[in-house]
């Protein structure tokens, strides 16, 4: 089997201002582990031209292409087209993926569209992956040594079909060595303060690679890899994992796919709490990220938005006391808002920030990035002060982080134990 592939992205969007190739982290991640090194990644638009001479680049840097997009029934779905132009093949009718098409669109209760029909056409020779998840069909293409797999562009498709299909074809069935990656992930700590924690570990693993990087502001990724079959690389990485984490301490809230928001509810629901939310700098920011999630309606009942001082006190009860004596951006007053939420929506507890994103409204006192949350539960009041550096964007979304990192804290240290 080939030791080195190519991954080739088509779709115009891809190289636009609105949309990322993210099959390609998948797919290296995918062929790593069965020890396929990819030398090459590229993103390309529709226009024949360029399809063309980036299929013809890719094929020479390596004998194995991987190719997602351009799979689907309209004008600019082409790469069947041009791989079978390059290969000087025949694009073959195929009536029983036809069939199939039009029977999928029936149970829909829908008629089969004309251009729809153009997915049952087969590069003459290929081998067909049937798609179980969308329309377009993937496959495998094999000439002279080389091999060609295309895949549709549609992230839940295509992942379906390199493991179910894909994979077991390469390596024949027969277990492999390759990479295998794992991802621990930090709230509330910058990459330095991550660095100088786990300095130590890794420099007593030299012979494994491992990268620190800042995901998000308030959030850093360490990645770290062990060659090897899957078991045994396993293996490898829990011993890693179990050292980083122990360094890492309550920073460490995840690994691989997991993410903070995800974390929180997964935590809020197994301890059997709400969460209520009132925010004032993020302006729902932290809402919109706990309802990311499927299935917060269980334990997020609702939130606050409360960005004038008059709408602390009408919506949360904070007092104008307090707003004159200490300011909105306050302990006192971030409290109040926290008791405020958590009474309003009859929470567990309720979580409150307020602050100054800047770039005006700053002063000696309280410059731009300062930022009070609280937390009220039945086990009391849990307060942070943070002054952080950046620009509106990032002080914003590193409160989201923070806020949530405050919330995961008080339920891993027992504080939201019934």
């Amino acid at each position: 089997m080939t030791e080195t592939a190519s991954i080739l992205a088509v779709g115009s969007e891809l190289l636009g201002t609105t949309r990322l190739d993210t099959n390609s982290l998948f797919l290296t991640g995918e062929l790593e582990a069965i020890g396929v090194r990819v030398v090459r990644k590229a993103c390309v638009v529709d226009g024949w031209d360029e399809l063309l001479a980036e299929l013809r680049f890719a094929l020479e840097r390596a004998p194995l292409l991987v190719v997602t997009g351009g799979l689907g029934p309209t004008e600019d779905d082409r790469t069947k087209e041009a791989v079978a132009h390059l290969l000087g093949r025949r694009l073959l009718r195929d009536e029983e993926i036809l069939a199939t098409l039009k029977e999928r669109f029936r149970k829909r209760g829908f008629e089969m569209p004309a251009v729809n029909a153009k997915q049952a056409d087969v590069i003459e020779g290929a081998f067909v992956l049937s798609n179980r998840r969308g329309t377009a069909p993937g496959y495998v293409v094999e000439d002279g040594g080389r091999t060609i797999v295309l895949l549709p562009g549609v992230p839940h498709e295509m992942k379906a079909l390199i493991v179910e299909a894909v994979l077991p074809r390469l390596t024949g069935g027969a277990p492999r060595e390759g990479l295998h990656r794992r991802v621990l992930k930090v709230v509330g700590l910058g990459e330095s303060m991550v660095e100088q924690l786990v300095k130590p570990v890794y420099e007593a693993h030299r012979e494994h690679d491992v990268t620190i990087l800042s995901a998000a502001p308030g959030e850093v990724q360490l990645h770290f890899a062990a060659r090897g079959g899957c078991a045994e690389a396993g293996r490898t990485l829990d011993v890693l994992e179990a050292a980083f984490r122990a360094a890492l301490g309550g920073a460490f809230f995840g690994r691989d796919e997991e993410t903070l928001e995800g974390v929180v509810g997964r935590l809020l629901r197994e301890a059997g709490q709400t969460l209520a939310l009132a925010e004032s700098c993020t302006g729902g920011m932290i809402a919109a990220r706990l309802t990311d999630v499927a299935g917060s309606s269980d334990v997020f009942p609702g939130g606050v938005v409360a960005y004038a001082n008059e709408a602390k006190v009408a919506l949360l009860g904070v007092s104008p006391e307090s707003i004159a004596r200490w300011g909105a951006v306050s302990e006192q007053v971030a409290r109040e808002m926290a008791a405020g939420a958590r009474r309003r929506f009859g929470a567990s507890a309720g979580l409150a920030v307020t602050g100054v994103a800047g770039p005006s409204g700053g002063t000696p006192e309280k410059p731009v990035g300062t930022v009070h949350l609280a937390l009220d539960a039945e086990a009391g009041i849990r307060h942070e002060r943070l002054t952080l550096a950046g620009d509106r964007a990032m002080i914003r979304r590193w409160t989201t982080s923070a806020a949530l990192g405050l919330v995961r804290a008080w339920l891993t240290e027992g504080g939201g134990a019934k």
